[in-house]
C-alpha cells in the first residue's frame, strides 16, 4: 500500500503501444471496489475492529474481543508493514512503517484500542488510493474504444482487405461505409456524408464531409459512402494524443507528490530518533526498564499524526457530503481542496454552457408562400420526420411542441451534407442548409424561379429569386450563430428554419459567480466555430472567447491561462475531447448528464444535475474547508506540541496523554463537521 498515489497511477499509465478495442454500445465496466485487494483488507480490518470495540466498552471478555483487534491488525496492517520493511530494504523511511510501529507500540503497552484504530484508518486511505488509481487508469484506456480494430483498406486495383486498424500507413486508402467508424485520421477523397464528431470538436451537430475535407479516427459516420486517404500514422492519431495528453497530465503531478513524500520521510525519521532518544537516554541514566519503554511508547502514540490527518478530513468530507446533497459529486478530499485553490474558470460551450442540442428559434414564412408559421413548421417536419438527423428531430419536436400533426411523407430521401426530399400531400417538400449543396450562398439563393429559393443539386431542383432577401436573412441568422435551413415546395422555397444550441438558463449567473469567486472572468474553449462561440459568449457575458479548438489546442490554452504567473485553472467541460484539458487544469469539473465516461472520470469534480451555478457555490464552498483545515491543524499541531513537551519535560501519564490526543481528535472532528449543516451550502451559494 505504496503511499505515493500518483507514482502508482504514473506507472499504471505509463506509455504503450496504442492498443484498439472494439467499439461498444453497452456502458464501459469500471474497477468495482471489492476487486482492489486494498478494499478487501480494509473492509476486514474494519469490521473487525466495528465488531470489537463495543464489546471492549462494555467491558466483555477480552476472549471475545481480543482475537477481533488481532483481525484488525492482521487484515489492515500486513500489507503497509511490507511495505515499510520493503522501504527500509531500500534505506527509506515512510510514515506507513512508523504508523504500524506506533500501533504495535501502543498494543505492546496495553492501548489496544488505539493501535487498531491507526489500523483502519491507514488501511482504509490505502483502498481509497488504490480505487482512485485504478479508475483513473479506466478512464483513460476506456478511450480507445471509441476507435474500430479494423478497417477496410483498399488497393490500387480496386481490392477491399479488412486489416487491424494499426497496419494502416500513411498513404493508404481506406473505404469507410454508413454508421461505421473511421478508422485513421485522413482527408476525404470520394464520397459525401456527415461525420458525428462530438468526441473529438465538441460540435454538436454532424459535419458534412465532402472531397478534400478532413477526418478523424474513432469519429462515426453518418448514412454515406467516403475513400479516405491516411495522412496519419494509428499511433499519432488524435485520439491517441488525447490518451496521451491525459497520461502525461496525470505524470505532471508527481512533483507535488514527491514533495509530501520528503516531508513524510522527514518526520518519520524524526520521530522514529527521537521515540529511541525518549526511550534510551532515561534508561542510560538508570531509569527503570519498564518505565522508560512507557514514556517512550506514550511519546510515540502522542506524536503520531493521526490528529493532524483527522484534521484535515472532516471539513473536507464534510463540504463533499455537502456539495453532494447539492448535485455536485466531488471525488476526494483532495479534489474539494483543489477546488478552492482555483483563481481562474476556462468552460466548454456545447454540452457545458449549452443544452448540447438543437432547438427551432424562429420560424419564417416567405411573401407569396401561403403559410404561417404553424403551416410552415408542419411542412418541414413532416418531410423530416423519418430522418434521424439532429437537425430533423428538432424541427420534429417543435412542431410536436405546439400541437401540430405532421401529414405522412413518402419516398423520402436523404442525401448527406444537402438535406432531405419527401413527397407530402403531393407536393414534393425539401429541407436543407444553403450553401452546402454545391453552390454558395449567393448561387443557392439566385435563380429564375419567382415566388422563392430552393437548393441546387440532385436532391434538389436548381433556380430561385428572391435571392437578395433570402440571402440577407440567411446571412443574418447564420452570423448571429443560428443553423438556417431553406424549406422548399415544388421547388419554389417557402420558409427559414433557424435552430441554435440553447444556452443554459443559469450560464450568466454562473459566469458571475466564478467571475466574483475567482476574481477573473471566465474563459470561453470551444471546438466550434467562432460565430456561434461569439453568440453563446454574449449570452452569458464572457469576453474572452477561443473558437476552433482541438482537444490539444485545449490544453495549450488551460497552461497559456496558468503560464508564468502560477494561476490555477478550473476546467468545466463534458466531451471526450475536454478530458485532456480537465487533467491538465489544476482542478476539473464534469457535466454529468451529457458528460461521456472519460470526462466524468477525468474530472475531480462533477455536476450531476448539470446546474452550473453550482459549480462557483462549491468552489467557495472548498474554501470555507480549508480555512476550516487551517484552524484543525493549529489545533491539533498545538495539542500534540504540548503533549510531546509534557512528555518530554516532566512525566505524562499515559491515559493523559491517549485523553489529549484522542481529545484533540473529538475537537478538530466536532469543528469539522460544521460543513455539513445546510447554512453552509447556502452561505456558498450567496
Amino acid at each position: 500500500m505504496c503511499s505515493c498515489m500518483v507514482c502508482r497511477v504514473s506507472a499504471t499509465l505509463a506509455p504503450s503501444p496504442v492498443r484498439r478495442t472494439p467499439p461498444s454500445t453497452a456502458p464501459r465496466r469500471r474497477t468495482r471496489v471489492l476487486a482492489l485487494p486494498e478494499a478487501r483488507w480494509a473492509l476486514a480490518s474494519t469490521v473487525a475492529f466495528l465488531i470489537a470495540f463495543p464489546l471492549d466498552l462494555a467491558g466483555a471478555s477480552a476472549w471475545l474481543y481480543g482475537p477481533l483487534y488481532v483481525v484488525a491488525y492482521a487484515a489492515g496492517g500486513w500489507e503497509p508493514a511490507l511495505e515499510g520493511l520493503r522501504a527500509l530494504r531500500e534505506k527509506s523511511l515512510d510514515v506507513d512503517l512508523l504508523m504500524i510501529v506506533a500501533a504495535l507500540g501502543a498494543a505492546a503497552i496495553g492501548q489496544v484500542l488505539d493501535g487498531a484504530l491507526l489500523i483502519v484508518i491507514f488501511a482504509t486511505s490505502g483502498a481509497l488510493e488504490a480505487l482512485a488509481t485504478a479508475r483513473t487508469a479506466d478512464s483513460v484506456r476506456g478511450l480507445l474504444d471509441l476507435a474500430p480494430t479494423t478497417a477496410t483498406r483498399l488497393s490500387p486495383d480496386g481490392t477491399e482487405e479488412t486489416v487491424p486498424t494499426d497496419r494502416l500507413a500513411v498513404g493508404d486508402t481506406v473505404l469507410v461505409r454508413p454508421g461505421e467508424r473511421i478508422g485513421a485520421d485522413g482527408r476525404v477523397l470520394e464520397g459525401e456524408s456527415e461525420a458525428d464528431q462530438a468526441t473529438i470538436t465538441g460540435e454538436p451537430l454532424p459535419v458534412p464531409k465532402a472531397p478534400g475535407d478532413e477526418v478523424f479516427a474513432g469519429t462515426l459516420n453518418g448514412n454515406g459512402v467516403l475513400r479516405v486517404r491516411v495522412e496519419r500514422d494509428p499511433a499519432d492519431s488524435v485520439i491517441a494524443r488525447i490518451v496521451g495528453l491525459v497520461e502525461e497530465a496525470s505524470r505532471t503531478k508527481a512533483p507535488t507528490q514527491l514533495f509530501i513524500e520528503k516531508v513524510e520521510q522527514r518526520y518519520a525519521v524524526g520521530v522514529v530518533v527521537a521515540t529511541l532518544a525518549v526511550f534510551g537516554i532515561p534508561l542510560a541514566f538508570g531509569e527503570d526498564l519498564t518505565e522508560a519503554l512507557l514514556r517512550a511508547m506514550t511519546f510515540m502514540i502522542v506524536a503520531s499524526p493521526c490528529a493532524v490527518v483527522l484534521a484535515t478530513m472532516p471539513p473536507l468530507l464534510s463540504a463533499i457530503a455537502n456539495a453532494g446533497r447539492h448535485g455536485v459529486l466531488v471525488k476526494s478530499a483532495v479534489a474539494m481542496e483543489r477546488l478552492g485553490e482555483v483563481d481562474v474558470a476556462a468552460l466548454d460551450k456545447t454540452g457545458t454552457l449549452t443544452e448540447g442540442t438543437p432547438e427551432v428559434t424562429a420560424v419564417r414564412p416567405l411573401p407569396g408562400s401561403g403559410l404561417d408559421e404553424d403551416g410552415l413548421l408542419a411542412l418541414a417536419a413532416a418531410a423530416e420526420h423519418p430522418s434521424e438527423h439532429p437537425l430533423a428531430r428538432a424541427v420534429v419536436a417543435a412542431a410536436g411542441a405546439r400541437g401540430l400533426r405532421p401529414a405522412a411523407a413518402e419516398e423520402f430521401v436523404a442525401t448527406p451534407g444537402r438535406g432531405v426530399r419527401a413527397t407530402v400531400e403531393g407536393s414534393v417538400v425539401t429541407v436543407g442548409r444553403p450553401g452546402e449543396h454545391g453552390a454558395s450562398d449567393g448561387d443557392v439563393l439566385d435563380g429564375d424561379v419567382t415566388g422563392g429559393a430552393v437548393l441546387d443539386g440532385d436532391v434538389f431542383d436548381s433556380g430561385a429569386t428572391g435571392g437578395e432577401v433570402l440571402g440577407g436573412d440567411v446571412s443574418g441568422r447564420e452570423d448571429s450563430g443560428g443553423t438556417t435551413v431553406l424549406v422548399a415546395r415544388d421547388g419554389v422555397a417557402v420558409g427559414l428554419l433557424t435552430l441554435t444550441d440553447r444556452v443554459r438558463h443559469d450560464a450568466p449567473a454562473a459566469a458571475a459567480g466564478l467571475t466574483a469567486v475567482t476574481g477573473t472572468a471566465p474563459v470561453l474553449l470551444t471546438g466550434d466555430n467562432p460565430r456561434t462561440a461569439a453568440r453563446v459568449a454574449a449570452a452569458t457575458g464572457i469576453t474572452d472567447v477561443r473558437a476552433g479548438l482541438l482537444p490539444q489546442d485545449k490544453v495549450t490554452a488551460v497552461r497559456e491561462l496558468q503560464g508564468g504567473e502560477g494561476r490555477k485553472v478550473l476546467f468545466v467541460g463534458d466531451g471526450v475531447n475536454d478530458a485532456p484539458a480537465l487533467a491538465a487544469a489544476h482542478s476539473g469539473v464534469a457535466m454529468g448528464r451529457a458528460g461521456s465516461d472519460l470526462a466524468l472520470e477525468t474530472a475531480d469534480a462533477v455536476v450531476v444535475r448539470d446546474e452550473l451555478v453550482a459549480i462557483p457555490a462549491v468552489v467557495r464552498l472548498s474554501r470555507a474547508a480549508r480555512r476550516l483545515v487551517v484552524q484543525n491543524l493549529v489545533i491539533a499541531g498545538v495539542c500534540i506540541a504540548v503533549l510531546v513537551v509534557w512528555d518530554l519535560v516532566g512525566h505524562l501519564p499515559l491515559p493523559l496523554g491517549v485523553a489529549g490526543h484522542e481529545g484533540s481528535t473529538v475537537i478538530v472532528g466536532l469543528n469539522g463537521l460544521r460543513l455539513l449543516r445546510e447554512s453552509a451550502w447556502r452561505r456558498a451559494v450567496g
